[in-house]
């Protein structure tokens, strides 16, 4: 029988997904199409940052291979939609799963190792998914593939925002996510306890893949094509920039880097000759200011939780 605490859940997640379609039926045919258009990239961003702030955050595997699962899923569901005529969500959700088991691929040899040597690993597979594209011509090779459905939206891409954040706060509070941070804190520890650290480090990795895979997915849905260099390592080495300027060991914090990065030089294009000016010297101060990051190992409901003093 379901308990209060679930039934609440429950309902607070159907009511988010209301007001989120309630927002794209209602609001966004009204908005300019610019700004509905920065949101929705903001909204694909988070999901992609969300399954990273796990790997990086909560198990401490500091990957540069996050790019390459959003191509295995912005293939995987642009190829099922244009040959095989899937509907774009069922094509999503087969993208995440593709990209997870591109993660169980990746991860099982190359989580044993650790530091430096894991991100030359997860930096390499990132390469090797691009040139494979590059030389599969039925995925358009470096041209690229076109003729995709426009499908993403913002009620799409939050609806799996908000699936994809509930789902990752209710693991990390369980137990799988108590052995996550404890691989985290002291990997030989933890294995000396009797866990195999190895199964929750690959465990951390399909997650965040699969999420990976589904942001890749409404990328491809997003202009009607994709092309091998929007997911190339420089936008691996974005995506955990985001993380690490949110504060690892956080979840929102990363959220809300990823949101302000991924805006902000949309915002500053008026003074265009400045904005990459501006947006460097943010960065900066903002590395020299808070060097955990934005909210380093908290949350954003710690942060805002008010507390009375307590008197003498």
């Amino acid at each position: 029988m379901m308990t209060r605490g679930a039934m609440i859940g429950w309902a607070a997640m159907l009511l988010g997904i209301t007001i989120v379609w309630g927002i794209q039926v209602f609001a966004i045919p009204w908005t300019d199409p610019y700004y509905a258009d920065i949101v929705v990239r903001v909204g694909m961003n988070l999901l992609a940052v969300m399954g990273l702030a796990l790997v990086l955050g909560f198990t401490g595997q500091f990957s540069l291979g996050h790019a390459g699962f959003m191509a295995v899923g912005a293939y995987t569901a642009g190829a099922l939609s244009l040959y095989a005529h899937v509907p774009p969500p069922v094509c999503l959700i087969v993208g995440g799963c593709a990209a997870a088991v591109a993660g169980v691929v990746v991860g099982l040899p190359s989580l044993r190792l650790t530091g430096d040597y894991l991100a030359v690993v997860t930096l390499g597979f990132n390469g090797i998914i691009i040139v494979l594209i590059q030389n599969a011509e039925w995925l358009g090779g470096a041209k690229g593939l076109i003729g995709l459905p426009t499908f993403t939206n913002f009620g799409w891409t939050f609806t799996f925002v908000l699936l994809g954040g509930i789902s990752l706060r209710n693991l990390i509070a369980s137990g799988q996510g108590r052995v996550f941070e404890a691989v985290r804190d002291n990997e030989i520890a933890t294995r000396s306890l009797g866990i195999d650290t190895t199964r929750a480090k690959v465990t951390a990795f399909v997650i965040g893949a699969f999420w990976a895979g589904i942001a890749g997915g409404l990328v491809a849905f997003h202009r009607g094509s994709i092309f091998p260099t929007q997911f190339q390592y420089d936008r691996s080495i974005e995506l955990v920039a985001m993380v690490v300027l949110g504060g690892t060991g956080s979840l929102s914090g990363p959220l809300i880097a990823s949101s302000v990065l991924t805006a902000l030089p949309e915002l500053l294009r008026p003074i265009a000759q400045y904005r990459m000016v501006i947006y460097s010297l943010l960065l900066i101060g903002m590395m020299i200011l808070r060097p955990t990051g934005l909210l380093g190992a908290r949350e954003l409901t710690e942060v805002l939780r008010f507390r009375k003093p307590v008197k003498a």
